[in-house]
C-alpha cells in the first residue's frame, strides 16, 4: 500500500490569549492516502480552519502553536521544521484554497502577476515563462479569454472566477496535496457545482490528494471518498462517505446528516436538530465534549472522553457507539424486507432539445390564478441604476437589477425566491419594501399603493413589514447590548416605554428560545445562530404582517439552520405571518415556501408551488439549478445540466430571452424575441418559448 501523503498523528493546538491557554485541537489523528479526497465536516466552532491551517504551520501566524504530535507530509515531518523554511513547503508539497479569495488576492496587482509569482518561488525560471505558464493555468480551471484576465485586478471577476484563479494559484506548482477550505460556501449552486466538477477533474489529471473543508452535508457527499466529522477540536468519526452516510455511528453524525433537508423530507415539517451549541474553547466540558447535546449520554460520558476506535468498518470515539449499531441492526431485522422506501421524483430534469411544442395558453402579466387574499401585489416593478453622471455629467449607462416584474405574495403564505447572485433578488425585496424607491411599477401593500404614501404613512406602514438580514451581526448595532437593539423599534415607534419595553423584550427573547438575561450582553458574545435569533426578535417586536427574509440561513451550518427554519415555521403559525423568503440554498426554500418564483437577470422566469416546481421545473434555469444541488444519495447516476459561463452583466443584458446566452436549448427566436409568460399547469407559469 502507497505512504500517505498526509498523517497527522495526535496533533494538539493551543492558542494564548490575555495569558490563558485555549486548546482548539486535542488529540487529532488523519490520514490521507495518494489520489484520495477527504471531506473534514462539522460545524463552525469545530476546529476545521486551524486543522487545514495547522497542516502549513499558518496557525503560527494568528497565535497558535502546536504543542504536541505530528503533521507528515510525504517523508517530511513539518512540525519539526523551522517557520522559514516552511516557504518550500507550502506551494510544493502542498497548497491551500481559502474560502475567501478576495482577501488571499493582493487587490493591488493583477491576478496574473500573483499567480506567476507563486510559480516563480519554486522553479528556475524567466519571468516570462511564469506569466505563460500562469495563463495556461487560468485557461485549465476553465476561466474565459486568460490573456484578458491576466491583466485584471481581484476587484475586477467575479466571485466565481476569483474562485478559480485561487485554484488555478494553489495548482501553479503541482503540490501533492489540495487543501480547499469552504471553497464553495459563498457561491449560488451553478456555480458551487461548476468548481466541485473543476476539482475532480484537476485531482484525476494531477494525480494529487484532496482535504476538502466543508460544512456542507451535500457538497461533501458529492466529492468525497472518505469524510472525517470533527467536534470541538476532536474527531469523532471517520469512514468511507457512502457507508458514513448510510450508517452514521457517532450521535453528533447522525444529528448533522439528520438536518439535512432534501426532496425526502415533507415540506413544512419539523426539521431535526442538534440542540444547544459547541462549547467554547474556554470552558469545555469533561469527558466526551459531545455529551450536553447528545441525546444518548450517560455518567461514563461525562466522566471520561472515549478513544478513537474502529467500529462497524470506520473509526468513531463514542462509548456507546457498539450498543446503538447492535440496536439499530436489531431494528433493521425486525422490518420487512419487502418495505420499499418512498423517494421523490428527481428535480434533475433533462433539457429537451428545441422543438415547437404544442401552443400553450399564454398570460402576459405572468400571474398565476390561486386562492387566497393578496398581501402584496406588485405590477411591472423596475429598479434601475445610474452609472457615472453626477453634476452636470451625463450617465454612462444603466444597470437594470429589477425589470418588469409582476407577481403576488398571498395572506399567510410564504413566497419563495432563488436564483444566481446578481440575479436582483435583494434588490427586489428591498424594492417591495420601498427601501429603495421603485423607478417604475406599482406596489400594493394590503390594497394600498406605496408610492402613493406620504413619509408619514409609509413610517406606519413599515411597522408591518419587517427584515432579516443575511448577516445578522452586520445588522446589529455592536456597541449596544442586545436589548437595546431589540427594542429600537419599540423606540422608534413609541409603543413601549420604560419597565413595558423591557419586559417587552424579554418576551420576545423567550419567543425565539434566548433567557431574558441575553438582553445584558452584546452582539459578539453570541454564536451565529444565537446572533440570528436575535435578529428575529427585533423583527417580531411590532408584530408585522409580513417579513423579507434575506439570505436569513445561508451562512448558518446546517444544524443551525434547521432550529431557524423550524423558528421560522412556528412564528408563521402562531403569528400567521406571510414570508418573502430569498436565498440560494434550494432545498431550505423549498421546505419554507409554498411557492416559489425564479429570478434570472432582473426578470421573474418562473412561478410554481413549491413541490411542482422541483418535480417538473418548466423553465430551462430553473431546471438547471435543481440539477446543480448536491445529493447524498450517491447511487445511480444523473445525468448533470452544465451551465456555461457565468450570469451576464445588468448593465449590458442580451437581447431577446436573457437565459439564450447559457442555455444549451437556445434559438433563433429566443435571441431576438423575449419570451411571454405561459401557463404551463395549475399555478404554474414560465416565461420560455420552449418550456419543458
Amino acid at each position: 500500500m502507497a505512504k500517505p501523503v498526509l498523517e497527522i498523528e495526535r496533533l494538539k493546538v493551543e492558542f494564548t490569549k490575555e495569558n490563558e491557554s485555549l486548546t482548539a485541537l486535542s488529540e487529532v489523528s488523519l490520514h490521507i492516502r495518494p489520489g484520495e479526497t477527504l471531506c473534514l465536516v462539522g460545524e463552525s466552532g469545530s476546529g476545521k480552519t486551524i486543522l487545514s491551517k495547522a497542516i502549513l504551520r499558518l496557525v503560527e501566524y494568528e497565535g497558535g502553536r502546536i504543542t504536541h504530535g505530528t503533521i507528515r507530509l510525504g517523508q517530511e515531518d513539518v512540525t519539526r521544521r523551522p517557520q522559514k523554511g516552511m516557504g518550500a513547503i507550502r506551494g510544493r508539497k502542498a497548497a491551500m484554497v481559502f474560502q475567501e479569495p478576495m482577501a488571499a488576492f493582493d487587490p493591488l496587482f493583477p491576478v496574473g502577476k500573483q499567480i506567476a509569482e507563486a510559480y516563480l518561488r519554486h522553479n528556475r525560471s524567466s519571468y516570462k515563462e511564469a506569466l505563460e505558464h500562469a495563463a495556461r493555468l487560468l485557461g485549465k480551471v476553465g476561466i474565459p479569454e486568460p490573456g484578458l484576465r491576466m491583466k485584471q485586478y481581484p476587484g475586477e471577476l467575479s466571485g466565481g472566477m476569483l474562485q478559480r484563479a485561487m485554484i488555478a494559484m494553489a495548482l501553479s506548482c503541482g503540490p501533492d496535496l489540495l487543501i480547499a477550505d469552504e471553497p464553495t460556501t459563498a457561491l449560488d449552486v451553478t456555480i458551487q457545482s461548476q468548481i466541485l466538477n473543476l476539482l475532480k477533474e484537476i485531482q484525476k489529471e494531477y494525480g494529487m490528494s484532496i482535504l476538502f473543508v466543508t460544512h456542507d452535508l451535500g457538497v461533501a457527499a458529492e466529492i468525497a471518498d472518505r469524510i472525517a466529522v470533527l467536534y470541538a477540536g476532536g474527531i469523532v468519526e471517520v469512514g468511507g462517505a457512502d457507508t458514513l452516510f448510510r450508517t452514521p455511528v457517532h450521535p453528533y453524525t447522525k444529528g448533522l446528516i439528520g438536518s439535512v433537508t432534501g426532496l425526502e423530507t415533507p415540506r413544512g415539517s419539523r426539521l431535526p436538530s442538534i440542540e444547544g451549541s459547541i462549547p467554547p474553547l474556554a470552558e469545555p466540558p469533561s469527558g466526551c465534549r459531545f455529551h450536553p447535546r447528545c441525546p444518548h449520554a450517560i455518567q461514563r460520558c461525562a466522566q471520561s472522553a472515549p478513544p478513537l476506535e474502529e467500529i462497524a468498518g470506520r473509526e468513531a470515539a463514542c462509548w456507546l457507539a457498539g450498543e446503538l449499531r447492535q440496536e439499530e441492526d436489531a431494528q433493521a431485522a425486525e422490518a420487512s424486507p419487502d418495505i420499499v422506501r418512498e423517494r421523490a421524483e428527481s428535480a434533475t430534469a433533462v433539457i429537451r432539445s428545441a422543438a415547437v411544442s404544442a401552443p400553450r395558453e399564454e398570460n402576459t402579466a405572468g400571474e398565476v390564478s390561486g386562492d387566497g387574499v393578496p398581501l402584496f401585489s406588485v405590477h411591472g416593478l423596475r429598479k434601475t441604476y445610474r452609472l457615472g453622471g453626477g453634476f452636470l455629467r451625463r450617465p454612462k449607462g444603466s444597470i437594470y437589477a429589477v425589470d418588469d416584474v409582476t407577481f403576488t405574495i398571498r395572506e399567510g403564505e410564504t413566497f419563495g425566491l432563488v436564483g444566481e447572485s446578481g440575479s436582483g433578488k435583494s434588490t427586489l425585496g428591498r424594492t417591495l419594501l420601498h427601501l429603495e424607491p421603485p423607478t417604475e411599477g406599482e406596489v400594493l401593500f394590503a390594497g394600498k399603493e406605496l408610492s402613493a404614501m406620504s413619509p408619514l404613512e409609509l413610517r406606519k406602514a413599515r411597522k408591518q413589514m419587517q427584515v432579516i438580514f443575511q448577516d445578522p451581526y452586520g445588522s446589529l448595532n455592536p456597541r449596544w447590548t442586545v436589548g437595546q437593539c431589540i427594542g429600537e423599534p419599540l423606540a422608534v415607534h413609541g409603543t413601549h416605554r420604560g419597565k413595558e419595553r423591557s419586559d417587552k423584550v424579554a418576551e420576545l427573547l423567550a419567543s425565539v428560545g434566548l433567557p431574558p438575561s441575553a438582553g445584558n450582553r452584546y452582539p459578539h458574545e453570541f454564536s451565529g445562530g444565537q446572533r440570528q435569533r436575535i435578529g428575529i426578535a427585533r423583527a417580531m417586536a411590532l408584530q408585522p404582517r409580513f417579513i423579507l427574509a434575506d439570505e436569513a440561513v445561508s451562512a448558518l451550518d446546517v444544524s443551525v439552520q434547521a432550529q431557524i427554519l423550524n423558528l421560522l415555521q412556528e412564528l408563521r403559525e402562531r403569528e400567521n405571518l406571510t414570508y418573502l423568503f430569498i436565498g440560494h440554498g434550494l432545498q431550505a426554500v423549498r421546505h419554507m415556501s409554498d411557492r416559489i418564483g425564479v429570478m434570472y437577470l432582473g426578470k421573474l422566469v418562473e412561478t410554481a408551488p413549491s413541490d411542482e416546481l422541483f418535480r417538473h421545473p418548466a423553465h430551462p434555469y430553473t431546471a438547471a439549478l435543481l440539477a446543480s444541488v448536491p445529493r447524498r444519495d450517491r447511487s445511480g447516476s444523473r445525468e448533470r445540466i452544465r451551465l456555461a459561463g457565468e450570469i451576464p452583466s445588468p448593465a449590458h443584458p442580451p437581447s431577446g430571452c436573457r437565459f439564450h446566452t447559457r442555455c444549451p436549448a437556445a434559438t433563433a427566436l429566443c435571441r431576438e424575441v423575449q419570451p411571454e409568460w405561459i401557463e404551463v399547469g395549475p399555478g404554474h407559469a414560465a416565461a420560455c418559448h420552449y418550456p419543458l
